[in-house]
């Protein structure tokens, strides 16, 4: 059953939430999200005109957002502290659904470090280490 990510404390709201649904969680320590940028994206007009690619930054702030929903601690909230060795080996395009995965390797003082991945199918599109730190 998915879950719906506001409803899980995801304090993004639109245009900025990055998160359809959460299909795996295991709070405190991993999840498994899923996300579809339409084609009427307004970011597709300009990146690229007729070769649209969902932008690196907006991937990378769907991992971000996918990893604040695996720190799932109630009643804490977490912001984007760093971004460490984030690659994009793949193009993710518009209406592709990718999976977006965050999984907790560290946690030092307030800063919790998540290595990430999204994916398009077999596909990576995107990966790297996400560091968020408590608010």
């Amino acid at each position: 059953m998915a879950l719906d990510p506001v409803a899980l404390g995801l304090p993004h709201r639109e245009p900025f939430l990055f998160v359809d649904e959460i299909l795996e969680l295991e709070p405190g320590e991993a999840a498994v999200g899923r996300k579809t940028f339409r084609s009427g994206e307004p970011f597709f007009r300009g990146h690229f005109p007729g070769d649209p690619l969902v932008p690196g930054v907006i991937l990378t702030e769907a991992l971000a957002q996918t990893a604040g929903l695996a720190a799932g601690q109630p009643g804490r909230s977490f912001r984007l502290t760093a971004i460490r060795a984030m690659k994009f080996p793949g193009a993710a395009r518009p209406d592709e659904v990718l999976e977006l995965r965050a999984r907790k390797v560290a946690v030092v003082g307030g800063l919790w470090q998540f290595e990430t991945e999204a994916r398009v199918g077999e596909r990576t599109v995107a990966s790297g280490v996400i560091v968020l730190s408590e608010a």
